[in-house]
């Protein structure tokens, strides 16, 4: 791993996404790496900021803590800018920005900190080297996720077909809805996207059918099965579309980054018209 020295390319505002559900064990973490991986594979510059305290994107990635020389509470405190805390993966384009133990404790401080829900904002708004960043948020509606929701342009909403996953996602509705009118109003959902999906399971089937009638197209197409070679991929340090790129899972995940791809080009064109 090492720290980047010099720009990837022109520098730009990249496009800013958010992996965020306040419910923990849904495969948000595993959504941002791999759809980071799947990125990075098709041409991309992206950086992953692990905004978690728990740092399982960073040892996902196979960033060594004990090598950890700036982090994403050092970007959030102004001790570095975003790309000096980044270091290369072993990814060819896919940079992190890794978390650290400082992180549990930043909820505390930032409390009482000056513009405390637009740190994050003020590192990421602006010229970086990437096509992207991602944003992996704590799993709870903290003042670390609020930073990442008042920074980015849209979130992507991983939902565990669960019995309970329709009540969790309206909760989140609603804080997007109010940080929209209090803090971001350009902040969307970019679309939900549905994991741990087991075709065996009648729960599955019937999950689906209430998310999709509820939020139609805000749902991506593409679901992501129970695969236990995603389970296997952290712990060698690698995403599972390198750890195994023929397994389920990580064929599903190249399938989501395809679909995130193209509504950014949607995205893309309505902004032009827009400003036409």
């Amino acid at each position: 791993m090492r720290s980047h020295n010099r720009p990837l390319r022109t520098s730009k505002i990249p496009r800013l996404l958010a992996i965020a559900n306040q419910k923990g064990g849904v495969g948000k973490t595993t959504t941002a790496i791999n759809l980071a991986t799947a990125l990075a594979a098709v041409g991309k510059n992206v950086l992953l900021i692990d905004l978690d305290p728990q740092g399982n994107a960073s040892t996902g990635l196979g960033v060594r803590r004990s090598l950890i020389r700036a982090s994403a509470y050092d970007v959030l405190f102004g001790e570095v800018d975003v790309t000096q805390a980044a270091v290369q993966t072993r990814v060819p384009r896919l940079s992190v920005v890794p978390s650290s133990i400082h992180l549990s404790g930043a909820e505390i401080e930032l409390v009482t900190a000056e513009n405390r829900e637009y740190r994050l904002k003020a590192a990421l708004r602006k010229p970086l080297p990437y096509d992207y960043v991602i944003v992996d948020c704590p799993p709870s509606l903290n003042l670390l996720t609020l930073n990442a929701l008042v920074a980015v342009d849209s979130i992507v909403v991983p939902l565990q077909c669960e019995f309970y996953a329709l009540e969790g996602l309206s909760h989140l509705v609603k804080s997007v809805e109010r940080v929209r009118k209090h803090f971001n109003s350009r902040l969307d959902i970019h679309g939900v996207v549905l994991t741990m999906y087991d075709p065996r399971n009648n729960l599955s089937s019937m999950v689906e059918d209430d998310v999709r009638a509820h939020f139609g197209d805000k749902v991506y197409k593409t679901v992501i099965p129970r695969n236990v070679r995603l389970s296997e991929a952290p712990s060698y340090g690698l995403p599972a579309i390198i750890y195994d790129m023929k397994c389920a899972g990580s064929q599903s995940y190249i399938k989501l980054a395809k679909e995130v791809i193209r509504r950014e080009k949607e995205y893309s064109k309505q902004q032009q018209t827009e400003a036409a």
